[in-house]
């Protein structure tokens, strides 16, 4: 019989993300996932490469890896199409020592109140079925996730997978490391002997339920939440530790804090994820907008009067990268109520709303050509509807084949796109649900792409929440907009009624004065 010291490990590689929100009308399909496979998938990660440390030690087995713009739940049969692929592959890789299970973790379906939960104990079960090289009948291979914090971790997800750890940093500017971390992590547990390489998991829920503008490590609390991470995961017998803040957007039991430490010294790991919970609970209190914020009518008079040149607002409601239908217009309304934007006094400019009629019409018209068209409201028809707009075509441009990472990114930005100009008013409306995250999403290709530079406006509306590094570096101001919407900030006023009760922020005062919930952790 081999072992691991006298051959390549073989690890696959695959999984399924998207962020839902259960309360935005809009559904995701599998039209809508960047699907990958074979040496395209191996193309997304550098510690695949055949120049790689990791080469001589493995062998990577290309599975499917699907990933999609935050929307509304996705449809059952288009969850169940990937699901299918994704297992069958693993049946058809043969023995495998390991998986890399590249996840997001707040995955809605038609019909299931823990999609991941349901994936992943499938996934278990063809890893399973196919055994490992050195024992094919009765050989358990490992599982490593990486997800992003926003994902949520049920005991049912954690319960088939060996290690897991998430992305340390809001926003994202560590993904891609989370991601390696994961594998190298995988790789170091399979080269020990059988008997010692499953750690113990301390996983922990913490009963507090927060949206992710409240949470970025660029401020505290949650800075120095996630700066212990580090020094907890060097200490000797620990392997890794993680804190999620779970996804706000969808009603669903499981959604809430997590913390899971992995080690081999499983009283050590205990105790770093029970005081990592205690502290999440005890500063829950403490979190913060990541910027100051107001009213739609507020931001949009307080930035007009401000000298800061660019001033950004973000339009959190509809943010499409949190799961928002990308459609509202409400914004662009509260934009064109006021004299200095609409006399052309004062400019702005406002993408990207997602009405692919509006689009067709501005190509068919032309540049130059005056425009009326009812804008946006049409999948999320529950914040004011569309919004008639008369002006003038700008800007066209056609589908470009360009994602937000050269490894492959979440987000396609392959759809037309149309800017329409009323008084000081550009609007860029695209045919598909797309973000607007960096310069290049505005300005397009050198040739035949929108030109518009943002930084040129006195005012640049976005349909997001905390600002990604490119916009946080070009604001000169900016002000988070509590706007409506399937992503709304204000989760008391969305609805929830099958998150777990008692809940902070919903249940402020249900454990009193007394020492707070039980975040006494469970060993898997």
């Amino acid at each position: 019989m081999t072992t691991t010291s006298d051959r390549l490990l073989r690890i696959a590689i695959g999984g399924i993300g998207i962020e839902s929100s259960t309360f935005c009308p809009h559904r995701s399909t599998a039209d809508d996932f960047r699907q990958t496979r074979g040496a395209r998938l191996l193309d997304r990660y550098t510690w695949t490469r055949s120049d790689s440390d990791l080469a001589p030690l493995v062998e990577w087995v290309p599975l499917l890896h699907a990933t999609a713009l935050p929307g509304g739940p996705v449809e059952a049969d288009s969850y169940l199409l990937l699901k299918d692929e994704l297992v069958n592959r693993i049946r058809a890789a043969g023995p495998l020592d390991g998986m890399v299970y590249d996840l997001h973790g707040a995955m809605s379906v038609i019909g299931l109140s823990d999609a991941e939960g349901d994936l992943t104990e499938a996934v278990r079960a063809a890893l399973d079925a196919v055994g490992t090289p050195e024992d094919p009948e009765h050989g358990r291979p490992m599982m490593s996730a990486a997800m992003d914090l926003h994902g949520n971790v049920s005991r049912r997800f954690a319960d088939p997978v060996d290690l897991l750890t998430a992305h340390r940093l809001a926003p994202h500017e560590d993904a891609w490391d989370t991601r390696e971390r994961a594998a190298r992590k995988l790789v170091e547990r399979l080269r020990m002997p059988v008997g010692s390489r499953r750690p113990h998991r301390a996983w922990v829920q913490v009963p507090v339920l927060l949206p992710g503008e409240k949470t970025s490590t660029r401020l505290e609390p949650a800075k120095s939440l996630y700066g212990r991470l580090a020094a907890i995961e060097a200490k000797p017998g620990i392997v890794d530790a993680a804190i999620w803040v779970g996804y706000a957007w969808a009603d669903q039991p499981r959604c809430r804090a997590a913390v899971v430490v992995t080690g081999d010294d499983a009283k050590l790991a205990a105790a770093e994820a029970e005081s990592l919970a205690r502290q999440y609970w005890d500063v829950r209190r403490d979190f913060r907008f990541v910027g100051p914020t107001g009213t739609a009518e507020e931001c949009v008079a307080k930035a007009v009067a401000s000298d800061r040149r660019p001033f950004l607002i973000s339009d959190s409601g509809d943010n499409p990268t949190a799961g928002g239908a990308g459609d509202l217009a409400y914004m662009l309304g509260k934009l064109l109520d006021n004299d200095e934007i609409a006399s052309g006094r004062v400019t702005a400019v406002h993408p990207g709303i997602t009405d692919p009629a509006a689009v067709r019409a501005c190509f068919e018209a032309g540049i130059d050509a005056s425009v009326t068209l009812d804008i946006g409201g049409k999948v999320d028809p529950n914040h004011g509807g569309p919004y008639r707009l008369t002006g003038t075509v700008t800007g066209l441009q056609r589908a470009a084949d360009r994602t937000d990472h050269p490894g492959g990114g979440p987000y396609e930005s392959g759809c037309d796109l149309a800017a329409i100009t009323t008084g000081g008013l550009t609007v860029v409306v695209t045919e598909r649900r797309k973000p607007f995250h960096t310069l290049a999403d505005f300005t397009g290709p050198a040739e035949g792409g929108l030109g518009i530079d943002p930084r040129t406006f006195d005012l640049v509306v976005v349909k997001i929440g905390y600002l990604e590094p490119e916009l946080y570096d070009m604001a000169a101001d900016w002000l988070l907009a509590l706007t409506p919407g399937g992503v709304d900030q204000d989760l008391l006023r969305l609805g929830h009624h099958q998150v777990e009760r008692p809940l902070y922020p919903f249940d402020e005062d249900a454990f009193g004065e007394g020492p707070g919930p039980d975040l006494t952790p469970v060993l898997l």
